[in-house]
């Protein structure tokens, strides 16, 4: 059995639970830190934390050394949309001259645009595409990582991506959690026959899929221009079938009743809530379902920012993720990410850490076994190069972290900032 000390952090942020594995309402502003302690790391889980001055060093096998360090969980990023192809600039520009994202979309831009550029890509070269940016979101601290597909949409080109997807988990030392999204948008050769695709997607995408353990969890995107109500609850009732877990994009744009669906089916997350209406916030009080907020895409569309404040409030389980896609949040940055919810959600800091941690962790089923530093779960940390953590997210735009751990080993280390 392989001991391990992570030994003398200046601060460890816990997001201690007390068993519970989620932070609601008021409940993220509590954090937990503990100071002079270190964590023992018994083959990959926690096995303690002691007060530093009481550690014998020569009882381990291993010593990472963190002084002067602050140790969060590993964090958690739990809404992407990594596996994609191709370029938007061209868009970007359109965007800053005045055009809205869903007139471009509208124009056969948008989503088809990066659709046609990986139906154009082969398997290996997706993957090529696609390493880089993991191994970015590795170098930030992030030990469990979603990513979805949505770019195929067709039954090929759909399960080659998730089949990307796998393949990246495979090879990889961090989480990698398939989502599919197949209901991202109506694809050229179906737009005058939602109900052809919607079948498509019920009869022959879900089962498949489902059965080869492509994806674990289902998402849709229920928009004015893309999935109505009707067609989400009848996607939702195939993938719930099939034993897919749910998720869905909603009141991002237009608020049409979305919420409501996912509730009625118990979706883990709901995704957007840009433009939710203020009747339908306290119905978070009484649900387990996530509110995962994506800032990042206000900022990149000069959007409304979602009512994080009002969420809260009404006591939502809240998470934080970068939509990092090639269109509407073009941000990879999870620290970024914090700064915009603190700067425009008026969200503090522990709530932001909160909510990339054990909120996140729930909004992907994983909540029992990482998102805090609570004895018997993972051995998964992100240290950061400050004593303070509030410089996490005072550091605009820059990753102030030097260490990422999973399942107790070193999988990222920045050079010269640990010895």
């Amino acid at each position: 059995m392989m001991k391990t000390l992570l030994f003398n952090p200046s601060t460890i942020v816990t997001i201690d639970t007390s068993g519970k594995n989620f932070k609601k309402g008021k409940e993220l502003s509590d954090i937990g830190c503990l100071y002079e302690h270190s964590i023992v790391i018994e083959d990959d889980l926690i096995k303690d934390i002691l007060p530093t001055a009481s550690v014998e060093k020569n009882k381990f096998d291993e010593i990472i050394d963190a002084t002067g360090k602050t140790v969060l969980p590993g964090l958690v990023e739990c809404h992407t949309h990594t596996a994609f192809a191709g370029s938007r600039a061209d868009e970007f520009r359109q965007k800053l001259s005045g055009i809205g994202y869903e007139d471009i979309a509208k124009k056969g831009g948008g989503i088809n645009t990066t659709v046609q550029a990986v139906r154009s890509s082969s398997f290996e070269e997706l993957i090529n595409l696609i390493k880089p940016r993991v191994e970015h979101f590795i170098s930030q601290g992030i030990t469990t990582l979603e990513i979805k597909s949505g770019y195929g949409l067709n039954f090929e080109n759909e399960r080659k991506l998730l089949q990307v997807i796998n393949f990246l988990k495979e090879i990889y030392p961090i989480d990698i959690i398939p989502t599919f999204l197949g209901a991202h948008t109506y694809p050229p050769e179906y737009k005058n026959d939602h109900q052809e695709y919607v079948g498509e997607i019920i009869n022959n995408m879900i089962p498949h899929f489902a059965n080869q353990k492509l994806a674990e969890f289902c998402d849709g995107f229920c928009e004015a221009t893309a999935f109505s109500i009707n067609e989400i609850d009848e996607i939702f009732t195939s993938a719930e079938k099939h034993g897919l877990k749910l998720k869905l994009h909603t009141d991002q744009f237009n608020s049409i009743g979305g919420l409501d669906v996912a509730l009625k089916h118990k979706a883990v997350s709901v995704d957007h809530l840009e433009v939710i209406r203020d009747e339908d916030i306290p119905k978070f009080s009484s649900s387990d379902t996530v509110a995962v907020l994506l800032p990042g895409v206000s900022f990149f569309l000069n959007h409304t920012y979602a009512p994080a404040r009002n969420l809260i409030e009404q006591n939502a389980i809240v998470a934080l993720a970068t939509d990092y896609n090639p269109g509407s949040s073009h941000i990879s940055s999870l620290s970024l990410i914090m700064s915009l919810a603190a700067l425009k959600m008026k969200m503090t800091i522990e709530e932001t850490i909160s909510a990339i941690t054990i909120n996140a962790a729930k909004a992907l089923c994983r909540e029992k076994s990482i998102g805090s530093i609570e004895i018997g779960k993972k051995a998964d940390f992100a240290v950061f190069n400050t004593s303070d953590y509030s410089d996490i997210v005072y550091s605009i735009g820059n990753n102030l972290n030097c260490l990422t751990i999973k399942d107790g080993n070193v999988i990222y280390k920045l050079k010269n900032a640990v010895e």
